[in-house]
């Protein structure tokens, strides 16, 4: 190798080599801001309350996939009650567990589409991100996991490519946001902190010397059944043992139900009170609909007397 040759070539090697070390530290950066699981597919956990009658969950499928062709969809419901924040709130505090570090919830339950509300990225303690509208949808999951940190999406890269809708931004903002998140992007980008977010106050049921008194918050479709804010160990304390009649006052009406541990434990067509799957005092008919039979649908009230204490006003 000539002289003048090592003199050209040398320097050429050692750019390419520096260049190559330039490479590998970045992609160790990117990697370690990234949302998405090391050797894994990522994954996006979808939900809306857009039903299944028009395109608008397929659209935003298809933008997530068109950002990050590798992501796995998953639906949570598209039946959400339209605008019932609460009712999605309940359904991401009970899917969430089952998810690992990492996963991608993108929910939007929006009613304020378009107006001054805060389309934001959350990260829990648990190591979960969740892109939506800063409504209060979040609050049972960051009051069970706690908050690392939330951003608001305000950086356009993060944004559908095209002029934004006013009232889609479930197809212009939150699947393009979540999809990068599941491609590895860094969610520090996304845009600004957001130190306060806002609040749901969750209906609470109340326990006193003489019983219980809740609400409604649910069916439990398409079954029927009336899910209610009392927890299951509050009831307990009541005093009551499976196969007792509890008498209750549904809507201020009053209704005697067995206390059973499942469905079959009351004959076909029967009613019955037990503990539901996520730990709360649910009503039921076996292999019926209670709330279409009785005409009892949420909001609405409960109250269960301690065992031996007459209801209210009796």
């Amino acid at each position: 190798m000539t002289s003048r040759f090592r003199l050209f070539v040398l320097p050429l090697l050692v750019l390419a080599l520096l260049c190559s070390a330039c490479s590998k530290l970045t992609d160790k950066k990117n990697s370690a801001n990234s949302s998405a699981q090391p050797g894994s597919r990522p994954t996006i956990v979808f939900m809306t309350d857009f039903g299944a009658a028009n395109d608008a969950v397929a659209i935003c499928k298809a933008v997530m996939l068109s950002v990050a062709p590798d992501a796995r969809i998953m639906d949570i419901t598209h039946q959400v009650t339209p605008f019932s924040i609460e009712e999605a709130a309940r359904f991401l505090e009970a899917v969430t567990p089952y998810y690992p570090e990492g996963t991608v919830f993108v929910a939007v339950i929006d009613p304020g589409v378009g107006t001054s509300r805060k389309a934001i990225v959350v990260k829990s303690r648990k190591g979960q991100y969740f892109v939506l509208p800063d409504n209060g949808l979040i609050t049972p999951v960051l009051d069970r996991d706690g908050l690392a940190m939330a951003r608001e999406i305000t950086n356009q890269n993060w944004m559908i490519q095209s002029a934004i809708s006013s009232t889609f931004h479930g197809r212009d903002i939150f699947s393009p946001a979540g999809a990068h998140l599941a491609a590895g992007w860094d969610f520090n980008l996304v845009g600004p902190e957001v130190t306060q977010l806002v609040r749901l106050t969750p209906k609470s049921s109340t326990t006193t010397d003489k019983g219980i008194d809740g609400d409604i918050i649910g069916l439990d479709d398409p079954f029927g059944s009336l899910i209610t804010d009392i927890p299951g160990d509050e009831f307990k304390k009541l005093g009551y043992n499976l196969g007792d009649k509890v008498v209750v006052q549904l809507n201020k009406k009053t209704v005697a139900l067995p206390y059973a541990k499942t469905f079959m434990d009351v004959p076909v067509g029967d009613s019955l009170l037990y503990i539901d799957s996520r730990g709360r005092v649910g009503i039921a008919i076996n292999q019926g609909n209670y709330s279409k039979k009785f005409a009892v649908e949420p909001p609405g009230t409960v109250s269960i007397p301690r065992k031996g204490t007459p209801l209210k006003g009796k």
